[in-house]
């Protein structure tokens, strides 16, 4: 088992999925822009500010998941030829924490502001709220799509990890 190709490709899939939090910003983005140009109602101008911050909370995430995972490539090389047996290790305590991480905050924390964004729009009748919750339920729905194969690639990888460790 090459270890190392595996913590690459593993390192590339996440490289591309940062692609879709930068597309799904500029979407976002384009949005505002449409809104701030062609919004004529009050309900039309509430979803320029949330959907603009929106698209900029999205492209931040994008771009740090983009070029942290970028700069990993290279740096699992060099890891990996100074010590195969640690760089496992290393990895084997990033991809729990990781996991645990995607546990609390993707499978619990995002549902439940899904969830306080829904009742938001049912019980307050003001355009700005409203466009805030559905800008809110959007990004997040975003996250929660990105992030659930994010999941399932660290969770694959963590089990292609263990089963090297096990066989140094």
């Amino acid at each position: 088992m090459d270890i190392l190709k595996i913590a690459t490709e593993w390192a590339e899939a996440e490289v591309f999925s940062a692609r879709f939090f930068i597309l799904f910003a500029i979407l976002f983005l384009l949005v505002s822009v449409g809104f701030w140009q062609l919004g004529k109602t009050e309900t039309a101008k509430a979803y320029i500010v949330p959907t603009l911050v929106a698209g900029g909370l999205l492209l931040a995430v994008g771009l740090g998941i983009y070029f942290t995972n970028k700069a990993r490539v290279t740096s699992f090389v060099e890891a990996f030829e100074a010590n195969p047996t640690e760089f496992v290790q290393s990895e084997i305590i990033r991809t729990e924490k990781s996991m645990g991480e995607f546990n609390n905050i993707v499978f619990k924390i995002i549902p439940f502001i899904i969830i306080a964004a829904a009742l938001l729009i049912v019980f307050v009748d003001k355009p700005l709220w409203r466009a805030i919750s559905i800008s809110t339920i959007g990004i997040m729905v975003v996250i929660l799509l990105v992030d659930s194969n994010a999941n399932s690639r660290i969770e694959a990888y963590h089990e292609q990890l263990q089963m090297a460790d096990k066989q140094d």
